[in-house]
């Protein structure tokens, strides 16, 4: 009865060690899967992402979070009258600029359009702009259009064309015809 005992004992450790080895694996495979993402975002969601975190980057001045959007050999195209400006490093100058000039910048983003073909896709979309320019508040709307081309698997934009919608100037006073004075 000892040897059947015994027996008996060796089998439930070899159950338990397998039970436990199999827990353990299940877990550490779990484990593997809460860093993966259970969903890959379609490209038209990582792109809208992608503009919506350049777009804030904008706005509070992280330049380094501004350059992982935007690819080193991006052509831009500004709401100003001036040549468009070729690569990050002159896109980059011109933002800085403009940066120490405003205080308080809001930019908000609406009817967003992204198409994507292949490892090429835009995204066209209407914004506001209010801020403190010079001391003054100012604001003004507009249209921008983003070329993007994905490169090393991340979606970097290629081409900015921004376009400032001019306000309309208000009405001038009806003129009266020569010679006749109002009231006469």
């Amino acid at each position: 009865m000892k040897q059947g005992s015994t027996g008996c004992w060796l089998l439930a450790a070899l159950l338990l060690l397998l039970c436990s080895s199999a827990t353990a694996h299940a877990q550490r495979k779990e484990k593997g899967k809460k860093n993966e993402p259970l969903v890959a975002l379609p490209d038209e969601q990582l792109i809208n992402n992608g503009v919506s975190e350049m777009l804030a980057a904008w706005q509070i001045g992280d330049v380094g979070l501004l350059h992982k959007h935007y690819a080193d050999d991006v052509i831009v195209v500004s709401g100003a009258w001036e040549p468009p400006l070729m690569g990050w490093a002159k896109y980059l100058q011109a933002y800085q600029a403009q940066r120490e000039r405003m205080q308080n910048a809001d930019l908000d983003r609406q009817n967003t359009y992204i198409r994507v073909l292949g490892n090429i896709a835009w995204a066209v979309y209407q914004w506001q702009f209010s801020a403190v320019v010079d001391g003054k508040s100012t604001g003004a709307r507009g249209h921008t259009t983003l070329i993007l081309e994905k490169r090393n698997g991340l979606w970097l934009i290629v081409h900015n064309h921004t376009s400032i919608v001019a306000e309309p100037a208000p009405p001038k006073p009806a003129q009266s015809p020569a010679g006749v004075r109002p009231g006469a």
